[in-house]
């Protein structure tokens, strides 16, 4: 077998690897069936007067109509969730700045009703830094990883047979500034993702201009400083959010500050991003204050989304499948004010617009081969918003 035939070979077991069963996957269990055309929707938001916490909604995802199911849980400011790979728990960060009378935030673990999309508390961990503002689970489900934006520094926490978090197993405190004296005064770190095999994480710190590149062992739960340790981005630029390509072959990084994406080719050996090229966000010419915020990929590998706070819009990219390079294809209103976050439904049919501002989820109708998006005229109300994830829902046992 020739090196290039393998390697092709090993993308594709990498990518099949999260719909493998527990023979696979571990501890992580099975990933349940799915029915036909049905999800769950839960959406964070920051917690006040009108909200308490996670809402939920049930999907039809063949037609797109919706129902709500109200609040799946109370808890302080879920502002990022993140879903178990077995699709029995969620995890969600607290984005505060105390917990349990420390400078901290926390994260908190639940367990998940498919029948009626409720949340029931296992446990809460610490989260080691303030104002923790994302997560990421494994591919085996075996651990979080949480990155505290207020404190700079980021923290793994083991999960146990039973969804609850154990105590951390790593902890690493980022220092150093960067060129915005407003913004990047000490660190920031606001993202964790993790590459197809689960062997390196890479974490997006907006005060540094760093994307960090750690080597990750699941089982141990632990994290060591890669070689190079970092890819810097343009002096400014405030790394948020990075999303890897279906195949596993190329990052894309959405930078903040200066409203701009950036691809990477990605090296799965060393664990290592090479810049290919960076384009901008906004509209040419644009001169208002804007900040970019969520960044997806199409399942389809072929098209790339954007979002701008203050511009007040989503962007759509193809992604030329040689180069990884972007092209500009759409530029559309969220519906709404300060787009902080957007998901893709399972069946790449529907993008949900979450916004802050005044607190909604416009769902837009995608058209899978073109990645066009246009307004459906759903609109589902939710203070203050701030992330979407979709959970499909359980086949129905067959009765012998």
């Amino acid at each position: 077998m020739t090196k290039s035939i393998a390697f092709h070979l090993t993308l594709a077991f990498v990518s099949l690897l999260p719909f493998l069963g527990s023979s696979v996957l571990g501890a992580a269990g099975a990933q349940p069936p799915a029915a036909p055309g049905a999800c769950l929707v839960y959406v964070g938001t920051y917690t006040g007067p009108q909200s308490k916490g996670i809402y939920a909604w049930r999907m039809d995802t063949a037609t797109g109509s919706l129902s709500s199911l109200g609040l799946a849980a109370e808890t302080p400011s879920p502002s990022f969730l993140e879903i178990s790979p077995n699709h029995r728990f969620l995890y969600a960060v607290n984005e505060v700045n105390t917990f349990e009378g420390k400078p901290a935030g926390s994260v908190s673990a639940f367990s998940m009703d498919a029948a009626t999309g409720k949340l029931t508390l296992l446990n809460q961990q610490t989260s080691g830094g303030r104002g923790p503002c994302h997560l990421a689970v494994d591919r085996e489900g075996r651990n979080v990883l949480v990155a505290n934006y207020t404190g700079g520094s980021i923290e793994c926490l083991p999960i146990q047979s039973d969804g609850r978090l154990g105590s951390p197993t790593a902890f690493i405190q980022h220092t150093g500034k960067s060129v915005n004296p407003s913004r990047q005064a000490e660190p920031h770190a606001h993202c964790f993702a993790l590459d197809a095999a689960s062997h390196f994480a890479f974490v997006c710190d907006l005060g540094l201009d760093k994307i960090m590149s750690y080597r990750f062992d699941a089982a141990q739960g632990t994290l060591a400083a890669n070689q190079p340790a970092f890819t810097a981005t343009k002096p400014g630029a405030g790394p948020r959010h990075l999303v890897f390509s279906p195949d596993g072959r190329r990052a894309y990084v959405i930078n903040e500050i200066n409203s701009t994406i950036a691809a990477y080719g990605y090296d799965a050996t060393a664990g290592v991003l090479t810049e290919l090229q960076t384009v901008s966000s906004l509209p040419q010419g644009f001169t208002g204050a804007s900040t970019a915020a969520e960044i997806a990929v199409h399942p389809s590998g072929k098209f790339l989304y954007g979002s701008n706070r203050g511009d007040d819009s989503i962007a759509v990219f193809g992604i030329d499948a040689a180069s990884g390079n972007l092209a500009f294809l759409q530029r559309v209103s969220s519906g709404g004010k300060t787009p902080r976050h957007f998901a893709i439904d399972p069946s790449g049919k529907f993008l949900f617009a979450a916004n802050q501002s005044p607190g909604n989820i416009v769902i837009f109708n995608l058209d899978p081969a073109t990645g066009m998006l246009a307004p459906s005229g759903k609109v589902l109300e939710a203070s203050s918003a701030v992330c979407v994830k979709f959970v499909p829902v359980p086949a129905p046992e067959k009765t012998p």
